[in-house]
C-alpha cells in the first residue's frame, strides 16, 4: 500500500514541477511570458493583457491558468526617436488538481529596443525578468488510495503528511531577445529566442528537491496584407525542457471593416493552430478600438483523449492597448 502511495505521491509532484511552465495556446496573446524582451514592445501608451485557460475541463478542474499582465514605455522623451524602453508587471495563477496545488507567480520585467534604421522600422531588444515565485500543497484535497472506504474518501494519507499545507517559494530569472522588423506601414515580421530557469530555482517541500530545468523558445511570426480590408497573419513556437520539445504553429485572416480608419475600425480573425502530436486549435478574435478579445478550444489529437472524453483546453484572451492619436502606425508584433 505504501508503495502505491508513494508512487502517486512521486507522480503528483512530477506534475506540480512542470506546472511552473503552463502552457498557453494563444501563446501570441500573453507576451510577457512567452518572451520578456516583448516589454514595451507594441504601438500605444500602455498594454493591459489578460488570459484564463482550463485544461481539459472534464477531469473536475485538473490545471487552470489565469495571467494579468501591464506593461508601458519610458523615458520617450529622453530616448532617440527609434529606440524604446520598455517596464512590466505579470502576475500569474496555476491551480492543478482542483485547488489542491497551487502556483503563485509575480514578476517583474524590462526591455531596451534599439532601432536598426533612422526610421525605427526594423529594432533589435533584450528583455530581463525577475520572478517570485511561491507555490502551495493543500494536502487535505489530495486522495489516495488508503482513503478510500464504503463511505467514500476520509481522513489523510498520515504516512506522507503531517501537516495541513506544504508551502515553498523562490525566486527566478528569464531573459530573451526579439528583432522585429517592417518594410511598410502594413506589414510586419519579427523572431525571438528566450530562456527561462536560467538560475535554475530549486523547489522544495517535504524533504523532496526539484531544480527547474531552463527552457528554451524560439518563436516568430508576422502579418502581410491580402489587399485592402484583408491581412494574413503567422506564428510559431519551438519549445525545449528537459528533454521534451513543444511544436505550434498557425494563421488567422484578419477582415478589417473599416481599413482607411485603423483607430477606430473593427476587425475579425478565424484562423487555426496545430501543436503537434497533441491538438488542432482553432480561433476566433474580434477587435475593435484599442481592445482584442480572442478565444481558442483545443482538439486533443493524442492518445489523451480517450481519457478526457475527447474533450481539450478552452482559452480565452483579453489585450488592451491604449493608442495614440497619431496618423502614422508603428507596426509591431501582433500574432
Amino acid at each position: 500500500m505504501f508503495k502505491t502511495i508513494t508512487f502517486v505521491f512521486f507522480l503528483l509532484a512530477a506534475t506540480f514541477a512542470r506546472s511552473q511552465d503552463p502552457r498557453f495556446s494563444q501563446f501570441f496573446s500573453s507576451p510577457l511570458t512567452l518572451n520578456p524582451a516583448f516589454t514595451g514592445k507594441f504601438f500605444g501608451s500602455y498594454r493591459v493583457a489578460g488570459n484564463y485557460r482550463n485544461q481539459w475541463p472534464t477531469l473536475n478542474n485538473a490545471f487552470t491558468t489565469a495571467t494579468a499582465s501591464v506593461d508601458f514605455q519610458i523615458m520617450r522623451e529622453k530616448l532617440p526617436n527609434n529606440d524604446t524602453w520598455g517596464v512590466g508587471f505579470l502576475g500569474l495563477n496555476d491551480n492543478s488538481a482542483n485547488g489542491a496545488v497551487k502556483f503563485n507567480y509575480g514578476s517583474f520585467s524590462t526591455a531596451y529596443h534599439k532601432g536598426l534604421d533612422e526610421n525605427g522600422n526594423h529594432q533589435l531588444g533584450i528583455g530581463f525578468q525577475l520572478t517570485y515565485a511561491n507555490m502551495l500543497i493543500n494536502t487535505a484535497n489530495l486522495r489516495f488510495e488508503d482513503q478510500l472506504t464504503s463511505a467514500g474518501f476520509t481522513g489523510i494519507s498520515s504516512e506522507i503528511f503531517s501537516g495541513a499545507t506544504l508551502k515553498a517559494n523562490y525566486l527566478d530569472i528569464n531573459a530573451g531577445i526579439l528583432y522585429n522588423g517592417s518594410t511598410n506601414e502594413r506589414n510586419n515580421f519579427y523572431a525571438g529566442i528566450s530562456l527561462y530557469h536560467i538560475n535554475r530555482p530549486k523547489q522544495q517541500f517535504t524533504g523532496a528537491t526539484y531544480n527547474l530545468s531552463p527552457r528554451a523558445t524560439f518563436h516568430g511570426g508576422g502579418y502581410f496584407p491580402l489587399g485592402t480590408s484583408t491581412t494574413l497573419h503567422l506564428s510559431a513556437l519551438q519549445m525545449f525542457q528537459a528533454g521534451v520539445s513543444e511544436t505550434t504553429i498557425g494563421t488567422a485572416i484578419q477582415l478589417n471593416t473599416d481599413p482607411d480608419n485603423w483607430l477606430n475600425s473593427t476587425s475579425l480573425y478565424a484562423g487555426t493552430w496545430y501543436r503537434f502530436k497533441d491538438a488542432l486549435i482553432p480561433y476566433v478574435g474580434l477587435e475593435f478600438g484599442d481592445l482584442r478579445l480572442s478565444a481558442t478550444y483545443d482538439f486533443t489529437l493524442s492518445n489523451l483523449r480517450t481519457a478526457t472524453l475527447n474533450r481539450g483546453g478552452i482559452e480565452i484572451s483579453l489585450i488592451y492597448i491604449r493608442r495614440p492619436n497619431t496618423d502614422r502606425p508603428v507596426n509591431c508584433p501582433k500574432f
